[in-house]
């Protein structure tokens, strides 16, 4: 049974399994996500000019001021999505450096 947010408010009609497909169906669709965020990341490396740039630090603490400013419009826990997005932003850093290295 495919549910939407507003029918988590009455959960009593809900089996494990049916949460279970709905959180498994999310998944599908933030890989999808991450895939398509993953393209525009090497885009971005391959206009870099060097490591310092790939690091960018700053870039990385504007990007967490914005997702957590997200998080609380959607109701979502903002540390619960700052530290989601330190883990993203770290492991798509290492992916542009090995990408930048192989030129």
């Amino acid at each position: 049974m495919t549910i939407g947010p507003d029918d988590l408010d009455d959960t009593t009609a809900l089996t494990l399994d049916d949460v279970r497909a709905n959180i498994d169906e999310i998944d599908r669709r933030l890989v999808a996500l991450v895939a398509e965020r993953q393209r525009f990341v090497l885009a971005a490396g391959a206009l870099k000019s060097d490591e310092q740039a790939v690091r960018a630090p700053a870039r990385v603490e504007q990007v967490i001021a914005k997702v957590r400013g997200l998080a609380e419009e959607a109701g979502a826990s903002p540390d619960v999505v700052e530290r989601t997005y330190r883990a993203l932003i770290a492991a798509f850093i290492d992916l542009e450096l090995e990408a930048h290295r192989e030129g």
